[in-house]
């Protein structure tokens, strides 16, 4: 190092602590230099001082010393060898030799010593410098030290954080002053209006540019503004903000009007006008060009300054807002370049004042101080500016008049040049002094004690000559404001003064600023926060400065505090730099942590305008921000305390539940979005009112002025919500006509309205109240309604326009809020026992959870979790325990109103009653409190759906309606008012209520059944026991008690009964409830079953009728042969109920719901079926396999194209064929009148209407393959298996071009959207692109194996499929692609598209094997993949609103998925064969799909939307076993799931879901426990589950064997459980503790099969190595071994009688063995099929023993062992079951029929043929003396079937069976049936009913659909 020493000091008279801390000073500034020259200068004097300290080390043992120099040697060498320096190495040496660190150990730089300082201050106070040498190219230097940053930190220049902007219409009134700002502030640029992005805007400046008139009316405001302001007396912070907002826009003299209003208020007022001085600044910062001269800026600042001087005892924040505006006026200065400014008189006394608060306190103070001073130095003073040296003088000034151009005109190169030149122009001994002082005195602050933190920033700043760093924020700001952060951050990073305190100082604020103001987007905000943990972190590029460290770590705190903004993560920054830097680092963050954030604070948003503003008076608007206020204010205090679980929801009704996502933020998204409502459904208490109220709350706490307005809307509580309803809701809210008007006409609104059917609406409320039209109410609609009110086509009720506008569909949106999940529920009752301190705990809810399975579906409803918590403690009688007790909703409503009416009794007793009351009261009491209130609320129900139709709030006025119905619950009576306050009702006003409208369809179900009145009625004693309980006194079984409450039950006034009056079938509430009660209370069974039978004879019970069998429908009451000759049932609800064999004739049928109903062999003989609904549509049968199907554009035609050679056009208004023709490969026309198809090497175009061939075009070589119309229907494009594509003239017929090029055959041949281009595919595996006006080729697109092409909407891109497995994108413009991987492409058929744009054109639809995948086109992610069909997927589509997406699969199944959510909605079964073709209706309502098994099906998806019930289940059962009591059948299938069934009824009383990692697990066995309480399932899995049969609870998972279980028995005690494994052992495992007491082994093969004997003493097995051994039970050892069989996989049988044993392998043999001998028979005539193991099973009384193989069964009688039966069929038999006494015997055939045989004779007794799948398990059971056979399906069928034997006849009857919603008719008889349409008709006949002639009213009763008026 060649340069002498900055500062030269006899070092020999320091001591060592003195020269350690001047190394640290040396290093400090080194590690800030910019300047390498100067940086190689300082590490030449710092190495210089080190050697100096290693001499004196020596003479020290002070370790501390030692470590000190040790680091400071790393610490240099860390710089070196940042700066790239070879001398870096030498430097860690004498480190390592000092005991310090090794190379690349960074650390923290060592502080100071605070004794150094007035040495070092002498020092340089006397010293000579040698100037730094600069580079001669700055560029260059600045390249080099360039410091890096992340990249997520400002990235890119962002668009100017504007304000919002609604432009008015002219004339119009403006919403507030910054509308108006921003009006003048257009009008005044000079803007292009090409160049204004937002078309509102460019389209409202376009008409006031040239409307003289509107801008004189707006100028004029603008004056009047300032005249109002000047007239206030008093100018808070609100008023002076409004005004400013103009400042920038007014005219010149309005401008000089309010700079002098400023300064008179500034100048009288006593103390300081903190507002105005503030307001002055601003309003000085907005001043256009000319408005300010040089005189008015000297004459602001002398003011400033003389108020500056009087406020030196005022507060701190006063001396704040006046230097704040001194620094403002004092910009305006340096840009104006005023000069001149009198040295004597403004600018010493300013510039001393100045110095003077450098001894503030207040940190920030002393910054704007600094600030204000640079201000100051950069307006010149009359002093010569000639007198400095030439040199450095022009640099200074071009530097400085440099920088204003270039900020102003954002030439970011010439503005940080300028800053080069200003560091340049003042280097010197005075800036290196300077900065040795600030970093020593910096340093020195952190280990000085009692020195705090503003005493070491103050001495940081300079105060006494210009610095960079005021020119180089004052850029910043430009930037800033210009929303050019990328070239913000370049500018820190490069600026020459970057590591100057101040400058950073001054970009920390900056960066709090940016990060803690909203204007900002989240992405900025995280990126100003990371910049400033970079600073603080990084202290090799940014210094290690404590006051920026602290004063960063005080930004970060308070951006924490901050409501809004990037919190978290400013917390998580903070977190970070907790660890950051050594001890002292660490000591500093410590101590600025436990300081807190201080009074330091971020000064960034502006005052709110006030209310009325100054803009308001001006207009004489009416003060409706006070009235918003208060509403907010009443809201907010409204809000009643309750438990808010934020819900999960789905897309739509179709969606699956899994599909879930948070509703809050799909409710953000749509507020933000330009959709307009919002259609929030849900089931009854799923808590949409709850989510409704807490939107509000959380609307209104975020509500900022002329935001749009929050309104709760509670419809059933407005009067005809479908006019007006807006106003209504606001005069509730008591505003003004005129505020009313006001709010209309200029504020928009958020309308939350809630209740869409309680109030019983029908109209669309967002077309009714013309909301968004011209003068009327503006706003977004969130609407919420019961998903179960709703019909079919229920968006038509709430979308905006017409549906079926592509343009007003799409702002429309809709949310299912879905039921709560388990951790949902979870996190509900720990809130809910936090909040109400029930009797239980929270551990006690969650174990009545897991032993009451089905309240565990209950609580996933919101309502029915509050209501259940509330009752539950009261349902389990105290000491008991909680027992497995079958809870349901009606049985929790039972317990809450009884609960609700003590609770009320409890709370009235101890109120102060009149004397009056107090009697009623106890009047009631002494009649029974609880009951008296429950027929008050059954009578009250009743009248509200009597007088109301169900409306749930009724308003009472005294004198209006003392007279009417509801004088009777609301009058002042003592004894109604105390009933009223007892129930659960709510008030407010004059209005009444239940608490949530379930209450009321509760209280009309209990009104049409009580069980207490009927328990009243029957019961002789008075009944004392409590209401409501879980079984009641009248769930009982049999016929015979039923009997004994006939004659009662016949006397009760049925026809008062709401069920006469009034169709419950659209309120499924009211029909759950009641199909609970069903289900509970065989009287009610029967009393339904009553008003069915009473139709038959007067049509006045028909409505009765129609609601009976609805609700027997729903509770799965099952009518299989049942009598129902004429019965009147209109409009009844029979979906998917069980009518087998049913006598209908005769029955009044119309407008019936038989979706999915189960109707084989029903009679329906003269029935009458006008409107009857099957959702379904006939097929279209074809006389050969079908190719392709597809609509017409306007839809009003579907084409067939066969595999023969034709094709057939069929009308989709009756389906009626219209003309057929020959041709393949057609295509219709755009505007659907003609379609086009290939005939060889022709193409023929064909008249839609007539069937005439308009054109034969001919030319092609070879046979044509593809054609393809224009979108503009004018020409056609054909291409031939060979290389050419003609281009065809529609109209006429002439070829216009002949494209040439492709060498291959060509494939696909597809036009763009605009017409302008054709896209052709080939086998040359290119894709070319020809021009269709010259026919040229316009580019080749390149794929391997391509062989599909199609253009996106927006015709910008094109993608290509290739067998390669890719899609291509290609952008038409570069030509330049990137691929999607499909994953495994399916070889897509001649017809089917394999890949597809949605109609936005954002998503690529691609199939990929058994999948379909949905690419974002722009990134080319895959979004979502579509998983379900189980075979290869050929085809898909999407929808043309593009909501959904359909695939088509070798599975023979289509597929309907939700394109957003990836969810699928439906699955389309039906085909036999492979799916050829889909096509979706131009509306989205139908599907045509085609297959080779010669029809095409047609699917109405509104079908899908009604309610769809599976009773059973959904794949394939494979077993089904009886329990030993006789009352309940198990079944289980291939994914997992066992359903409990109970055999009277058919109810499924309990799903267990087998825990199994394959969902096609095979379960091998399932067995009941002798006793029935409990069953055990073994399977593929190691394990063995134990389940609970009452509570459907697992009881013990046995683990233990180490292969597979093969077989599992109980003992006959039922306390043990045995079980064979492929680990060659049985284990016996205690079934109470689930512990294995014994492990058998013997066995060296599989042990397949093992049974107890009858007493359970002995236990047989029998294993692959053709062994069977028998073991002693209780000693676990073996008995016996017996070898006789060769064939491997045995099976083995105990005689009932425990004497003989019955085995069989795979080869054939059946052995009987002697138990006690070990004797073994061979039975004759076996069956001989090696390879397959048969099946052996012993009658009931063990004499007979049934062997079945294949296709026969044998019997043999066990004690001769003689063959009795040979019972063979030709189908083979897959199961056989002995009946309970022996004498029949079942076998279930791959036939699908189940025979019952003889077992004496041998004859066939029956045939069940009543099967539509193959059965695979049969069993007998016994309940009521009466013989049950029960059978699973294949298809997941489950049904059970009444066997009883009449002498020689045996007589078979469907008891009850399983659905699978399929609409079953085959062998009904429907002749002679009236009203039927002819597509029904047609749909039965291909179903298989029988139809006779047309009845000679069809026709008429075809319309017949209203059914109350129709006659008999």
């Amino acid at each position: 190092m060649v340069f002498g020493t900055i500062i030269p000091s006899p070092r020999g008279n320091f001591k060592l602590l003195q020269v350690l801390n001047l190394a640290d000073v040396y290093l400090e500034n080194a590690w800030r230099s910019t300047d390498p020259d100067l940086l190689l200068q300082l590490c030449h004097d710092t190495e210089v001082t080190l050697s100096q300290a290693k001499s004196l080390i020596k003479n020290t043992e002070d370790i501390a010393m030692h470590k000190r120099a040790a680091n400071a040697y790393a610490n240099l060498a860390d710089l070196l060898k940042y700066h790239g320096r070879n001398e870096a190495h030498a430097f860690y040496k004498k480190s390592e030799k000092l005991g310090g660190r090794q190379s690349g150990q960074l650390s923290y730089p060592t502080a100071s010593a605070h004794a150094v300082n007035n040495a070092l201050h002498s020092i340089a106070s006397s010293s000579t410098v040698n100037p730094p040498l600069y580079p001669s190219n700055p560029r260059k230097r600045r390249r080099e030290d360039a410091v890096v940053l992340p990249q997520e930190i400002f990235p890119t220049n962002t668009l100017l954080p504007a304000t919002d902007f609604n432009p008015p219409e002219p004339d119009s009134r403006l919403n507030d002053t910054l509308q108006l700002a921003c009006c003048l502030g257009l009008l005044q640029s000079s803007h292009d209006p090409n160049d204004i992005v937002d078309p509102d805007t460019r389209s409202w400046f376009q008409i006031v540019k040239n409307d003289p008139d509107e801008q004189e009316r707006l100028k004029a405001l603008a004056t009047n503004v300032v005249r109002a302001f000047k007239g206030e007396g008093f100018k808070d912070a609100k008023t002076v903000a409004e005004v400013v907002y103009l400042s920038s826009v007014l005219e010149k003299g309005d401008f000089g009007h309010l700079t002098n209003e400023f300064c008179s208020g500034i100048n009288q007022s006593v103390l300081l006008d903190v507002y105005q001085a503030e307001g002055l600044a601003r309003h000085v910062q907005g001043a256009q060009t000319g408005y300010l001269d040089a005189d008015d800026l000297v004459k602001i600042l002398q003011l400033l300054s003389a108020r500056l001087k009087g406020t030196h005892q005022q507060s701190t924040n006063h001396l704040y807002q006046l230097t704040l505006a001194v620094s403002h006026v004092l910009d305006a200065m340096t840009d104006a370049s005023v000069k001149d400014l009198d040295r004597k008189t403004l600018h010493a006394p300013l510039t001393s004042y100045l110095d003077e608060l450098k001894g503030s306190p207040d940190a920030y103070l002393v910054y704007q101080a600094a600030y204000a001073y640079q201000a100051l130095l950069h307006v010149p003073d009359n002093e010569s500016l000639w007198q400095a040296a030439m040199r450095r003088t022009g640099k200074v000034i071009q530097g400085v008049f440099g920088l204003m151009s270039a900020a102003k005109g954002l030439d970011l190169n010439k503005f940080i040049e300028s800053l080069d030149k200003i560091q340049q122009g003042l280097a010197g001994a005075s800036q290196a002094v300077q900065i040795v002082r600030t970093t020593y005195d910096s340093a020195a602050s952190l280990v000085a004690s009692g020195q705090g933190f503003f005493e070491c920033m103050k001495e940081g700043f300079s105060f006494s000559r210009k610095c960079a760093w005021y020119p180089a924020l004052r850029g910043a700001d430009v930037l800033i404001r210009d929303g050019h952060l990328a070239d913000f951050r370049r500018l820190i990073c490069e600026a020459s003064c970057r590591r100057d305190p101040a400058f950073q100082w001054g970009v920390c604020q900056r960066l709090g600023n940016i990060a803690s103001s909203s204007k900002w987007d989240s992405e900025t905000q995280r990126g100003a926060i990371g910049l400033l943990g970079e600073m603080y972190k990084n202290d090799v590029v940014w210094g290690h400065q404590a006051i920026v460290k602290q004063w960063i770590l005080t930004i970060l705190m308070q951006l924490v505090t901050f409501s809004g903004g990037e919190v978290e993560f400013a917390e998580a920054v903070l977190q970070e730099l907790q660890g950051n830097g050594d001890a002292m680092k660490k000591a500093l963050y410590q101590e600025c942590r436990e300081n807190g954030a201080g009074t330091f604070a971020l000064r960034v948003t502006p005052a709110a305008i006030g209310s009325p503003s100054l803009l308001d008076r001006v207009q004489e608007r009416p003060d409706v921000e006070g009235a918003i206020r208060q509403l907010r204010r009443q809201r907010l205090k409204n809000q009643e305390k309750a438990v808010f679980i934020p819900p999960q929801a789905k897309a739509n009704l179709q969606s699956s539940d899994g599909a879930r996502f948070p509703l809050t933020e799909k409710v953000d998204e749509f507020l933000s979005s330009d959709r307009m409502v919002l259609l929030l459904l849900g089931d009854s208490g799923t808590g949409k009112s709850t989510f409704n109220l807490e939107l509000e709350s959380r609307l209104w706490k975020a509500y900022k002025k002329n935001e749009p307005i929050p309104l709760f809307i509670n419809l059933p509580a407005i009067d005809k919500p479908e006019h007006d309803m807006v106003a209504k809701q606001l005069r509730k809210a008591e505003f003004t006509e005129p505020q009313i008007r006001e709010l209309k006409l200029h504020h928009e609104f958020i309308l939350i309205c809630d209740g869409y059917d309680e109030s019983q609406q029908t109209r669309n409320l967002y077309s009714s109240n013309r909301l968004n039209q011209t003068g009327e109410w503006r706003g977004k609609m969130l609407i919420s309604c019961r998903s179960e009110y709703l019909g079919v086509d229920y968006q038509d009720r709430f979308q905006p326009g017409d549906r079926n506008t592509r343009s007003e569909s799409t702002r429309f949106q809709e949310a299912v809020i879905t039921p709560f999940s388990i951790d949902q529920v979870q996190d509900y009752i720990t809130q809910y026992v936090s909040m109400y301190r029930p009797l239980w705990k929270v551990d006690e809810y969650k174990e009545a959870l897991d032993l009451i399975p089905s309240l565990k579906e209950l609580v996933k409803n919101p309502f029915m979790m509050s209501l259940s918590l509330e009752v539950l403690p009261r349902m389990i009688d105290p000491g008991q325990g909680i027992a497995p007790t079958r809870v349901n909703r009606t049985a929790l409503y039972d317990q809450f109103i009884e609960h609700w009416l003590e609770r009320g009794k409890k709370r009235l007793g101890e109120k102060n009653l009149s004397p009056l009351a107090r009697a009623a009261f106890e009047g009631l009491i002494d009649e029974g409190f609880t009951l008296t209130g429950i027929g008050y609320l059954k009578k009250l129900c009743v009248a509200i759906y009597k007088h109301q139709d169900g409306q749930p709030i009724v308003t009472y006025s005294r004198y209006k309606d003392e007279n009417s119905w509801k004088a009777e619950f609301f009058s002042r009576d003592d004894e109604k008012q105390i009933l009223r306050e007892a129930c659960p009702l709510i008030r407010n006003g004059n209005q009444h209520r239940f608490v949530h409208r379930s209450m009321l369809e509760y209280g009309v179900s209990l009104a049409i059944f009580d069980p207490q009145d009927w328990k009243e009625a029957t019961t002789q004693e008075p009944v004392l026991s409590r209401r409501g309980s879980v079984t009641s006194v009248l769930s009982f079984d049999g016929d015979e008690v039923m009997e004994d409450v006939s004659t009662t039950a016949t006397q009760m006034p049925f026809s008062e009964s709401p069920l006469v009056w009034r169709s419950f079938i659209k309120e499924p509430s009211v029909i759950q409830f009641l199909e609970e009660r069903v289900q509970q209370e065989p009287l009610f069974k029967k009393h339904l079953l009553k008003y069915i039978e009473q139709s038959k004879k007067d049509k006045k019970w028909r409505t009765a009728a129609a609601n009976a069998i609805t609700v027997l429908v729903r509770a799965g009451v099952q009518f299989n042969d049942a009598d129902l000759r004429g019965i009147q049932i209109p409009k009844a609800d029979l979906s998917y109920g069980a009518f087998g064999s049913a006598q209908l004739q005769g029955a009044d049928l119309r407008q019936v719901d038989l979706r999915g109903a189960w109707l084989p062999r029903a009679n329906l003989n003269n029935a009458r079926m006008a409107g009857v609904q099957f959702g379904e549509l006939p097929f279209l049968k074809q006389e050969s396999e079908v190719d392709m199907c597809m609509y017409s554009p306007d839809g009003k035609t579907l084409a067939v194209e066969l595999h023969n050679r034709q094709f057939k056009l069929y009308s989709t208004s009756d389906w009626d064929i219209l003309w057929t023709s020959e041709g393949r490969r057609m295509v219709y026309s755009p505007d659907s009148n003609q379609i086009a198809s290939c005939q060889d090497s022709k193409v023929q175009l064909w008249d839609i209407h007539t069937g005439v061939c308009l054109h034969v075009l001919s030319g092609h070589d070879e046979v044509v393959w593809k054609i393809a119309y224009s979108p503009q229907g004018d020409q056609l494009a054909s291409a031939d298996r060979g290389t050419t594509i003609m281009v065809w003239d529609v109209r006429t017929g002439d070829c216009l071009h002949t494209l040439k090029g492709h060498t291959d055959s060509i494939i696909n041949v597809v036009y763009s959207p605009n017409g302008n281009q054709i896209a052709s595919t080939s086998d040359d595996e290119t894709v070319r692109l020809w021009n269709t006006e010259t026919g040229e080729c316009e580019g080749i697109l390149q794929h391997i194996n391509v062989i599909d092409v199609v253009y996106s909407p927006r015709g910008d891109q094109v993608a290509s499929l290739g067998l390669d497995d890719t899609v291509r994108l290609w952008d038409l413009v570069t030509r330049e692609y990137f691929c999607v991987d499909t994953g495994n492409c399916s070889e897509i058929t001649e017809s089917a598209p394999a890949i597809m744009y949605s109609p936005k054109g954002d998503l690529l639809a691609s199939t990929s094997h058994r999948a379909v995948r949905l690419w974002d086109i722009k990134t080319g992610v895959c979004r979502r993949e579509l998983n379900g069909h189980t075979d290869e997927v050929k085809s898909v589509v999407f929808s043309p609103q593009g909501d959904m997406v359909v695939s088509s699969s070798v599975d023979q199944t289509l597929r309907l998925w939700d394109s957003e959510t990836g969810v699928c909605r439906q699955v389309l079964t039906g085909h036999a064969s492979f799916i050829t073709s889909v096509a979706v209706s131009p509306k989205g309502d139908q599907i045509a799909s085609s297959s080779w098994n010669d029809a095409v099906r047609l699917w109405e998806i509104r079908a899908g939307v009604s309610r769809h019930v599976s009773s059973g289940h959904n794949n394939e059962v494979r077993w089904v076993v009886c329990s030993p009591k006789g009352n309940q059948v198990a079944s289980f299938c291939v994914n997992a799931v066992v359903r409990l069934w109970d055999v009277e009824t058919g109810r499924c009383n309990h799903i267990l879901q087998v825990d199994a990692d394959d969902d096609d697990i095979n379960i091998r066995m399932l067995v009941y426990s002798p006793q029935g309480d409990q069953i055990a399932i073994g399977g593929w899995e190691q394990t063995i589950q134990l389940w609970n049969v009452e509570s459907g609870v697992r009881c013990h998972m046995l683990t233990g064997h180490g292969g597979e279980v093969n077989s599992i028995a109980y003992s006959p005690h039922g306390y043990q459980l045995a079980s064979a494994s492929d680990d060659r052992s049985v284990k016996l495992w205690d079934v109470k503790s689930g512990e294995c007491h014994h492990t058998l082994t013997g066995h060296t093969g599989s042990v397949s099969d093992v049974v107890y004997s009858p007493n359970g003493a002995q236990l047989v097995s029998c294993s692959d190595d053709t062994t069977v051994r028998t073991w002693d039970v209780e000693a676990g050892i073996p008995i016996r071994i017996l070898s006789r069989h060769v064939g491997w996989d045995s099976v083995i049988a105990f005689s009932p009688l425990g004497t003989q044993v019955a085995s069989a392998d795979v080869s054939g043999m059946v052995c009987l063995w002697d138990v006690e001998t070990g004797e073994f028979r061979d039975l004759p005539d076996i069956i001989s099929h090696y390879g397959f193991l048969g099946s052996l099973a012993y009658s009931p009384k063990g004499d007979r023993i049934a062997y079945c193989r294949n296709k026969t069964m044998l019997l043999w009688d066990t004690q001769s062992a003689a063959c009795l039966q040979r019972l063979s069929h030709e189908e083979r038999m897959s199961d056989k079951a002995f009946s309970p006494h022996g004498d029949m015997i079942a076998c279930a055939y791959c036939d699908m029929t189940v025979r019952i045989w003889d077992v004496a004779s041998g004859k066939c007794r029956a045939v069940i043929r009543s099967f539509d799948n193959r059965v695979n398990s049969i069993a007998w059971t016994q309940g009521s003396g009466i013989n049950y056979l029960v059978a699973g399906c294949e298809n997941g069928m489950t049904g059970a079937w009444q066997v009883t034997v009449d002498g020689e006849r045996c007589h078979v009857r469907q008891h009850w069976r399983t659905t699978k919603g399929k609409l079953v008719v085959e062998g009904a008889d429907m002749r002679g049936v009236q009203g039927l349409s002819l597509l029904n008709m047609r749909l039965m006949e291909q179903r298989g009913a029988e139809i006779g002639p047309l009845h000679d009213s069809d026709e008429a009763n075809v319309s017949d659909t209203n059914v109350e008026d129709s006659d008999e």
